[in-house]
């Protein structure tokens, strides 16, 4: 019997386009075939080796491979083949359901031993740890603040894989890098309504996993209109937090709801909202009670009046006894709305703005103020929804003409404009970290404080 002819193959570079990835995946199959038909065996045996070691450089990058003889693929411990559903193949009998999205599929987190495979159905866990959402996002927060770059192969020094479910895995403390066909298997379905900090918003398409599959946080809504919330997702060019739409830019309708199983409780959305309170006193207590350096009850009852008159986005961590900027913000968005201005409007409370608020009298906050001068002809802030990639609002531009005054155009090629730029973006981070910001509180996102330092 006449020798088989061998070539060599070399999987093309590290491209992860759904081309290349079914090019690889069909040429691995391909190699397989003839293993069954004969040969010669010592062909055979290093055919097989070829086949096997590519066929699991396919599978554990996600549709990343350079030749897995050569080149170590990222990954812990020995070359497998793991399926994301944890169940182990051959090269013979290649898996139906390995991700095709660019994303990695289901593995150990790095460097670190596989856990044992749970009992049930393949992937679905028998347990999860416990962790209260306080947690949740103090991990997500690691990932904010060290500037994770996206990546689908490669690992942080925590193990967890650099893409997007990978940073769910982290933050949910699973012991194990997921994918977004495998993350729902340790939650449960919620509503809209019963979304809180450390949920995730799940969208994974199974027909088609490279149009769209994506995760993210959930970290509290921006206002009380539910319609933007903050994200915490892990995409290019790394991890990020920010006022995102519900339920996401792209393919909106698509993104579920989902509870991990292991939470149990923690942070809330407006923790003093199901506290025992007070009841709110008709009398005025008085200007002395409020501004700066005051800490006392009539300071929470204050910020609990304006949050049910719509100024939820201005406490984002709920109404505090302690007088911070949120409660002057706020106050003044409430002055602001009854028509006042100048000292009328200065953000601390007087008598009439106590009676409207304990009567439930006057003008709710408005969601977005109007680009309308606040006190000494600076602008009042407009809110979060107004600086969000893609967006158009005259208080951009307002913005970025500012930053210019103050020094802190550089990033601008031809001058601020009303639609939201990586420009502005990038100018309003350097102001952030001129006031000695670091992390996420120099996201290049204005916030309240941002705006009241730069127009002060």
């Amino acid at each position: 019997m006449p020798m088989p002819a061998f070539e060599e193959y070399e999987p093309a570079g590290d491209c992860a386009c759904l081309g290349c990835t079914q090019r690889r995946r069909a040429l691995a199959r391909a190699r397989a075939i003839p293993l069954r038909d004969g040969g010669h065996p010592a062909a055979r045996g290093t055919r097989r080796a070829l086949v096997l070691a590519t066929a699991a450089g396919v599978v554990l990058s996600g549709g990343s491979a350079a030749l897995a003889a050569a080149t170590p693929v990222p990954g812990p411990g020995p070359v497998s083949l793991d399926t994301p559903s944890g169940d182990t193949a051959t090269a013979d009998t290649p898996s139906a359901d390995v991700p095709g999205s660019p994303q990695g599929a289901r593995s150990p987190l790095h460097g670190r031993p596989a856990p044992a495979k749970p009992a049930g159905a393949p992937g679905a866990p028998s347990a999860v740890k416990r962790i209260d959402r306080t947690s949740i996002i103090t991990r997500a927060k690691l990932w904010l603040d060290a500037k994770v770059p996206y990546s689908m192969s490669s690992y942080w020094s925590d193990g967890y894989r650099q893409d997007c479910s990978g940073y769910v895995s982290m933050a949910w403390n699973l012991g194990t890098n997921e994918w977004t066909g495998s993350l729902d298997k340790f939650a449960t379905k919620i509503t809209k309504e019963e979304l809180l900090p450390g949920d995730m918003l799940l969208f994974h398409n199974p027909s088609d996993p490279t149009n769209g599959s994506h995760v993210v946080l959930f970290g509290g809504w921006v206002d009380e209109t539910r319609t933007h919330y903050v994200a915490y997702e892990q995409t290019r060019p790394n991890t990020r937090k920010g006022a995102t739409p519900y339920g996401y830019w792209n393919n909106a309708t698509k993104y579920l709801p989902y509870r991990f199983n292991g939470v149990t409780g923690g942070l809330a959305e407006d923790p003093a909202a199901t506290d025992p309170k007070p009841a709110v006193p008709a009398v005025f207590p008085g200007a002395t009670q409020f501004g700066p350096g005051a800490n006392n009850e009539y300071v929470a009852q204050l910020g609990r009046m304006l949050i049910e008159r719509g100024g939820r986005r201005f406490y984002p961590k709920g109404a505090s006894t302690a007088w911070s900027d949120a409660d002057r913000l706020a106050t003044q968005a409430f002055q602001s709305a009854q028509g006042w201005t100048g000292t009328d409007a200065d953000g601390i409370p007087g008598a009439h703005t106590w009676q409207l608020l304990v009567e439930h009298k006057g003008n709710d906050i408005r969601p977005t103020v109007d680009a309308a001068p606040g006190p000494a002809g600076a602008p009042a802030y407009p809110g979060p929804s107004a600086f969000r990639p893609g967006s158009s609002h005259p208080f951009v531009a307002v913005l970025g003409r500012r930053l210019v005054k103050k020094g802190f155009g550089k990033h601008y090629p031809s001058g601020p404009g009303s639609r939201w730029s990586e420009a502005d973006r990038r100018s309003v981070e350097a102001f952030q970290r001129a006031q000695g910001w670091r992390g996420a509180a120099a996201d290049g996102y204005p916030g309240p404080e941002t705006w009241r330092r730069l127009f002060a």
